[in-house]
């Protein structure tokens, strides 16, 4: 046997800490679903290690399997051997972009979208902007009615574009209310302003309230999650670079993030940027977590609600959080918090993946409305845009009534520095 191949080899030391218990099958999700070896943590880490040493090549099998995993890394919470399952995806995939070994339209689609829209926040935004324009005019109905089934269930997924007022960026400062306790960064994201302004908006307003001065530096952009997610890590380097230059970390107590995909990627830059990223990284912070450890003042006002929290995979497998979100919930009166059947299961979306798997993100996304459809509440609350929408899309067609908020919009809501949407992307019905 020929040792590591070059192409793999930054991967195959971290392959060999499998220790092949199957612990992680039940907690796969492709898994669960094809009981199929390969489509197992275990046997994809199995395929990476024969392509790397040369056993079988680099070729479709592999292929299939490094992109039909969800990346979600629950089989990291299930490992007793530390495997880096996330960390040695990233590699998988990017060596299968460096061999040029996914091609097509949907390819040449996604390296569009993920190089020219969004690390562009102007292209991204006047896109947006266009896409409401469709939807107010209601020209999307017609559009749609033309295109081929796989865009048509694409668009499907799209939210609600919030109006314009809701899409503008958070001044550069927003000052600390009270006593002063502290500063804090604010990583807007580039999502997260275009369909989820009002959930930065109440991110910066409840910090404030709690008596945290908010920093939004105006140079950052892009984290690069989707990018390290597709293989493109080129990309990701060059945007986690644009990022380390807008944010001193030494300047503030936190660089605050309310989406779990962009808060796990901002958490472990200095794996793609060694000796260069290592206080950044440290820096970070979900915002439920630095505000359950911070302590807050106690919210007032009610709401009525039965609230289902779904933990989001980055946060709870990528990032260990998971109390925090539920204990700040508990907080708020009259809000009761019950729970649904496996919280810490992937919903399917898994950054692009509902648009480029879209069966197999279906059927996972299905096991998830059941539970929540027999916990029946009244709020389905995440924290993450890309769940936020995979869960607002599986309520609509599963019929149920919940609204889907992110954590910090219920706080603010209690505080009464945000109002009850009626416009979010998220409760407006197109």
């Amino acid at each position: 046997m020929s040792g590591p191949s070059e192409v793999l080899g930054d991967l195959y030391l971290g392959t060999l800490d499998c220790v092949h218990c199957g612990l992680c099958l039940p907690a796969c999700p492709t898994y669960r679903i094809t009981g199929r070896e390969t489509s197992s943590p275990r046997g994809r880490l199995y395929l990476m290690r024969g392509a790397a040493e040369g056993e079988i090549p680099l070729g479709d099998v592999l292929v299939e399997e490094a992109y039909l995993c969800l990346g979600c890394r629950a089989c990291e919470t299930a490992c007793p051997s530390g495997v880096e399952f996330g960390a040695i995806l990233e590699e998988a995939r990017a060596a299968v972009e460096g061999a040029d070994l996914r091609k097509g339209w949907p390819k040449r689609i996604e390296r569009w979208a993920l190089e020219e829209v969004l690390p562009r926040p102007r292209r991204l935004h006047l896109l947006v902007g266009l896409l409401g324009l469709v939807q107010r005019l209601r020209l999307d109905r017609v559009a749609t009615a033309l295109l081929p089934a796989p865009l048509r269930e694409a668009y499907e997924l799209a939210p609600a574009i919030p109006p314009a007022r809701e899409r503008a960026r958070l001044p550069s400062l927003v000052p600390a209310e009270g006593e002063p306790r502290g500063r804090v960064a604010l990583f807007e994201g580039c999502i997260m302003p275009e369909l989820f302004g009002r959930v930065n908006l109440a991110t910066a307003r409840v910090l404030a309230r709690n008596g945290f001065e908010v920093l939004v530096p105006r140079e950052q952009g892009c984290c690069g999650a989707l990018h390290a997610h597709s293989g493109e890590m080129g990309l990701a380097r060059d945007l986690a670079r644009r990022n380390l230059a807008a944010f001193d970390p030494a300047r503030v107590d936190a660089i605050v993030v309310n989406s779990a995909g962009c808060s796990a990627v901002l958490r472990e830059l200095e794996r793609w940027l060694p000796g260069q990223a290592e206080a950044f990284a440290a820096s970070v912070r979900d915002i439920c977590e630095f505000l359950e450890t911070a302590g807050i003042d106690p919210p007032s006002g009610r709401l009525e609600a039965r609230v289902c929290y779904d933990d989001p995979c980055h946060l709870v497998h990528g990032q260990r959080v998971e109390a925090p979100p539920r204990r700040l919930l508990e907080m708020i009166p009259g809000l009761e918090l019950i729970d649904h059947d496996d919280p810490t299961a992937c919903c399917g979306a898994a950054g692009i993946y509902n648009l480029t798997h879209r069966e197999m993100s279906g059927q996972v996304l299905e096991r998830k409305m059941s539970a929540l459809a027999a916990a029946d509440p009244d709020v389905i609350a995440s924290g993450n845009p890309g769940c936020l929408i995979q869960l607002h899309a599986g309520a609509r067609r599963w019929g149920l009534r919940a609204r889907v908020v992110h954590p910090i919009e219920l706080l603010a809501e209690s505080y009464g520095d945000v109002e009850r949407s009626t416009t979010s992307p998220l409760s407006a019905q197109r």
